[in-house]
């Protein structure tokens, strides 16, 4: 990692601890505000501590997208909680064979950059 994306996700790191210091709820509920704070807290320790030992820039690159643009949609809706995708059920497909493979493919590919690592933690 170079020293200027050292820096990068340390600011990120950062960031993220002040917004969640002053974060507010939605519903303006002190318990609720608490919780989301936590959950924001929580959840940065958990995805940084995951993606300590990546060392390849394509990847360093895609987490931190992923991260500026959790921000971003967290501050716009008010909501910490990654946002959920509507994307077309797997009922459609045989339980195996080309056409589930290809179902598969295509929801992965339609997967939203800010969920990419939603999934592996939950």
């Amino acid at each position: 990692m170079t020293a200027v994306t050292r820096q990068e996700v340390l600011g990120l790191y950062r960031k993220i601890f002040r917004i969640a210091k002053k974060w507010q709820s939605a519903s303006g509920q002190i318990e609720e505000t608490i919780k989301e704070k936590e959950y924001i807290k929580n959840e940065a320790k958990t995805l940084f501590r995951k993606n300590k030992n990546v060392t390849d820039p394509k990847l360093i690159k895609q987490c931190i997208e992923e991260c500026e643009a959790r921000i971003e949609i967290g501050l716009h809706y008010n909501i910490p909680y990654p946002r959920p995708i509507h994307l077309p059920p797997m009922g459609l497909a045989h339980k195996q064979g080309r056409t589930l493979r290809h179902q598969e493919k295509l929801r992965k590919i339609s997967k939203p950059i800010y969920l990419k690592s939603h999934d592996e933690v939950s």
